[in-house]
């Protein structure tokens, strides 16, 4: 075939598509947006109905009501910021808590930190075996003076899902707590979360809480003293991705009634309801997310009155990734877990039984969050190749760019909004900047790179390839000496 043949055979098979293919797009991205759009709103009326609750937030704890908390802390090769993470929990602003750590097999210095922090020593325990746990347990222990409440457990390497499983085993408190190693909690944090439980004892099974990126920001003694940007972009990029996803997603999806995903980085459970499912999948990917859609299944299959809620406090700090490396494989496994999840929860769908869940929320994330990064290619390849054939015109074209990415931006800015008038969380002009830069740098490479990313993710698991987790380098928390 000549190449004038190639190219004439390329631009009918472009053009075949263009016209099958190009209004439903155009229309995808009104729809993701307009959705996104949606929920900042919602999460608007929602920050403006906890403003007026807000001055009781912290009142209610004197008068016996806050439930004990057990903090589960799952940590493998975490040296670099655990004992600043450990400290941060032990000092929270909360009558009655205790911390849990468990040092997963970790290779590297953990263990040795926590031990010479908190002097601690070997506790003769044996755990309950209420959730199922595989792995050996190497010991137990406790800080030598007898008061602080924390207990620390060390395992033979296994997992995620089994390290919290063995957490939930050991706790003491009626309400568990998953954090993450990297994580700091605010002085408050857990006086927020744990807020709903108060309020409705009986039906409350789970609370989210909000998470931020603590790249930047300076930390005295496991607190943040000052909330600053990260230094570099790709961490600043992240922080607007958190915010509008994250935050204000939620936020919506919680006063909507159909909140389906508590982040495992901090989220609040009650014991028995863990006990109850069965703790943790082991070997699950989306070990949160499937969690959640678990609890949710079988508390509407049992015809059960419950609440799971997002607090938008921000109450959770984390460091995220800051190379395009350790980026890719977090963000692989995340729409691995995407997937899987969904897909072993496709009985839900469309089924009365499971009300708002199966009718509105999983239909949305099978459509906007696991379809989304296919359709976006779509675009990310088509438009560019019609425009270079000539199949298009130019009006087409910057429409697109306009309804995806443009539309986009605008979304990422009324989140940004939204979130400095319910938080004011930075108090500089030059940051406020450079969120404003952020958005849109967003939408140029770092979409695109992370739309492939989340695509190698689920190609990944249709192959049926084993999983492998990715180290996630720590470089610990901007400690400030003075």
């Amino acid at each position: 075939m000549s190449w004038e043949g190639f190219v004439s055979g390329l631009r009918s098979a472009v053009v075949w598509v263009m016209d099958a293919a190009s209004v439903p797009v155009l229309v995808y991205f009104v729809l993701i947006n307009t959705s996104l759009l949606v929920l900042v709103v919602l999460a608007y009326l929602e920050f403006r109905a906890q403003e007026r609750r807000r001055a009781t937030a912290l009142s209610w704890q004197g008068a016996g009501l806050a439930p004990g908390v057990s903090l589960l802390v799952p940590a493998y090769n975490e040296e670099a910021g655990i004992v600043t993470a450990v400290k941060s929990f032990l000092t929270l602003r909360y009558p009655r808590h205790e911390v849990v750590v468990i040092d997963d097999g970790s290779t590297d210095q953990t263990f040795a930190r926590l031990e010479e922090a908190f002097d601690l020593v070997p506790l003769p325990r044996e755990l309950p075996r209420e959730i199922p746990v595989r792995a050996r347990v190497l010991g137990v222990f406790v800080p030598r003076d007898g008061r602080t409440r924390l207990l620390v457990v060390r395992k033979e390497n296994s997992g995620k899902t089994e390290a919290l499983n063995l957490g939930v085993n050991a706790a003491n408190e009626p309400l568990v707590a998953m954090l993450d190693g990297d994580s700091i909690l605010e002085p408050d944090g857990l006086l927020h979360v744990t807020r709903p439980f108060a309020d409705d004892p009986t039906r409350m099974v789970a609370t989210g809480g909000a998470i931020r990126p603590v790249n930047g920001s300076r930390v005295v003694s496991g607190r943040i003293v000052r909330v600053e940007m990260p230094q570099t972009w790709l961490p600043r990029i992240q922080l607007v991705e958190y915010l509008r996803a994250f935050l204000l997603g939620r936020t919506g999806w919680s006063r909507l009634g159909g909140l389906i995903l508590i982040s495992g980085a901090f989220g609040l459970f009650r014991r028995d309801v863990v006990v109850e499912v069965g703790g943790l999948e082991p070997g699950t990917i989306g070990e949160d997310f499937e969690l959640v859609m678990r609890i949710h299944k079988r508390l509407r299959d049992e015809g059960r009155d419950y609440r799971i809620e997002f607090v938008p406090e921000p109450v959770s700090w984390t460091e995220v990734p800051v190379t395009a490396k350790v980026l890719r494989n977090q963000r692989r496994r995340w729409h691995r877990g995407l997937w899987e999840t969904l897909w072993a929860y496709r009985s839900m769908l469309f089924r009365p039984r499971y009300g708002r869940i199966g009718w509105l929320a999983l239909p949305y994330y099978w459509l906007f969050e696991l379809a989304a990064p296919l359709l976006e290619l779509f675009g990310i390849l088509i438009v560019p190749l019609a425009l270079l054939l000539g199949v298009v015109n130019v009006s087409f074209a910057v429409l697109f760019l306009v309804l995806a990415y443009g539309y986009a931006v605008l979304v990422t800015l009324s989140a940004m909004v939204v979130d400095e008038w319910a938080f004011h969380k930075h108090d500089r002009w030059r940051a406020i900047s450079q969120t404003i830069v952020a958005s849109v740098l967003e939408n140029i490479g770092y979409r695109q790179a992370t739309v492939w990313w989340r695509l190698e993710g689920w190609w990944a698991s249709l192959r049926g390839r084993r999983h492998v987790w990715g180290v996630m380098t720590r470089t610990g928390f901007d400690e400030d000496p003075a």
